[in-house]
């Protein structure tokens, strides 16, 4: 006797029909950050900053994040990266870099806690491009005033382990020895019972 059934879990669709087990998959993106201290892995928000989680995507895509720094580590507050002027050799032109366009914000009801990414700004609220940053502790006071559009899931002792390095002496902001995001990438997610979690 042929059987049916289904079982839905998530974005996954497991069909059993007479014996044969199809799967119809459709997981979830997450953003990987590949440093030789350790992996970040971000969980994204499209559904409270879908431009910017679709902007950082692109970016990831593109390779525009490998290589650059988190040129920024503030101990209490944050790591900043992401900037593609973080890659020559002049400190001073860090934080000033993006990739030639603009994000407009999104501000949502998310709070700035540990563990949060968040993008960085100029003055205008409208001038996030691809910089962004980790928050190191709960940041209550940046709430609706920088775009969060992703929270860590996995690597916040890699965050720490780059906080926790050397900062320049003449600039207390600044690593001594800037950690480069070695490779940034986007990958898909599947989350199966009794077998867990796998990517592609």
């Amino acid at each position: 006797m042929r059987s049916l059934g289904t079982l839905v879990f998530g974005f996954i669709l497991i069909l059993v029909v007479g014996g044969g087990i199809f799967l119809f998959l459709g997981g979830s993106e997450q953003g990987v950050i590949e440093t030789a201290v350790g992996t970040i892995v971000i969980e994204f928000f499209p559904g409270d900053a879908p431009n910017h989680v679709k902007n950082w995507k692109k970016l990831a895509r593109m390779g525009f994040y490998d290589g650059t720094t988190f040129h920024r580590t503030v101990p209490g507050f944050m790591i900043q990266g992401g900037d593609p002027n973080s890659m020559d050799d002049d400190p001073y032109n860090d934080g000033a870099g993006g990739p030639g366009w603009n994000v407009d914000a999104e501000f949502n009801d998310r709070k700035h806690l540990r563990g949060i990414v968040s993008m960085a700004r100029g003055l205008s609220i409208n001038s996030a491009g691809s910089q962004f940053f980790i928050c190191l502790d709960d940041l209550p006071w940046l709430d609706r005033q920088y775009t969060i559009f992703g929270e860590v899931v996995k690597g916040m002792g890699t965050v720490d382990a780059i906080i926790r390095r050397p900062r320049d002496p003449n600039n207390p902001e600044r690593p001594l020895r800037p950690i480069p995001m070695t490779r940034v990438y986007v990958r898909t997610v599947y989350r199966l019972p009794l077998i867990g979690e796998f990517s592609f």
